[in-house]
């Protein structure tokens, strides 16, 4: 029971402050762009890239019981093959001067989406003071 009133305050306490819902919603952009310099640099790093591929693999499973009228007895359990989809990741060439090039790139656009960031923030925190 005391769990059940604890939860309306731990979901409220996730979303943030009005403040911070501001500041998130207007540095999204730089945020991608940092998970992009972080992998491009990850990239440089080890000299590959890794891609992610969907592969589908077969597996068994109990096929469905198709209907029987009242009274039949039911047939027996019997398997299918199906698949499912397997998500993975592999190793894939780069063209390293390429990359270079892109990290570079993306760091000019950090910083004037850094710049740019500063004033929205500090707009942010006049319109919602905590």
């Amino acid at each position: 029971m005391n769990r059940m009133i604890f939860l309306p305050l731990v979901l409220l306490a996730a979303c943030g402050t009005p403040q911070e819902q501001c500041i998130n919603r207007s540095t999204r952009d730089l945020r991608t762009v940092d998970r992009l310099i972080t992998e491009t640099q990850g990239n440089l790093d080890r000299g590959y890239a890794y891609e992610t591929i969907t592969v589908y693999e077969d597996y068994w499973t109990s096929c469905p019981v198709p209907p029987v009228a009242e009274g039949e007895p039911l047939p027996p359990p019997r398997l299918c093959l199906d698949e499912r989809p397997v998500t993975k990741q592999r190793a894939r060439a780069i063209d390293l001067n390429e990359e270079a090039r892109k990290l570079d790139s993306l760091k000019a656009k950090r910083r004037e989406l850094a710049r740019q960031a500063e004033a929205v923030i500090a707009q942010c925190k006049a319109q919602y003071p905590e």
